[in-house]
């Protein structure tokens, strides 16, 4: 496979090899953590090396797309593969990373009748806190007014609840930035 396609591999190993800053710049984690991620995606999720895209090349592409709101075409050019190529491995990646919710979202389990925790036992039954953010994103120009916000920002309402591990448990991601916190619950 190196042989075919030095470019490619090039473009790989001057993201995820030359340094953490470099890495993490690019993919938005840093070498060690885009290794681990790699691995488990390879043995839990189910992702393979394919013909001539390796895992590791594949997880780039689908950060690159995630991390930088990167249309398919920019990626295209940066990873010199096909349109097609690039979103296929991406749906692979979605599909090898959604296949692992069960071991990156926790089971909440509620406060115990029994706890002297000062900072949970006076929240008998409670499965975790949630809170509600927005995230700035890209729409398209006739969508940009559902999606503003009252700063006048485009972004989407994303709620998050954690355990009392500061686990993830449940994430609600989609609604337009302009919805508020009640019609999102």
């Amino acid at each position: 496979m190196v042989d075919k396609i030095p470019q490619q591999l090039e473009h790989l190993n001057e993201l995820t090899q030359l340094s953490d800053v470099d890495c993490f710049n690019n993919l938005r984690m840093n070498r060690d953590t885009f290794n681990h991620f790699c691995y488990l995606l390879r043995h839990s999720g189910g992702l393979v090396d394919g013909r001539y895209v390796s895992v590791g090349e594949q997880i780039a592409i689908f950060l690159s797309v995630l991390s930088h709101h990167s249309k398919v075409r920019v990626v295209k050019f940066c990873f010199k593969r096909s349109c097609h190529i690039v979103h296929q491995h991406f749906h692979n990646v979605l599909r090898a990373v959604l296949t692992l919710h069960g071991s990156l979202l926790a089971s909440p389990t509620p406060v115990d009748e029994e706890c002297t925790h000062p900072r949970w036992k006076y929240f008998k039954g409670c499965l975790g806190a949630l809170d509600g953010t927005l995230i700035d994103v890209t729409v398209p120009e006739i969508d940009k007014a559902r999606y503003r916000t009252r700063k006048r920002t485009i972004s989407v309402n994303v709620l998050a609840v954690c355990d009392r591990s500061m686990r993830f448990v449940y994430m609600l991601t989609g609604w337009e930035g302009s919805a508020a916190d009640a019609r999102v619950l």
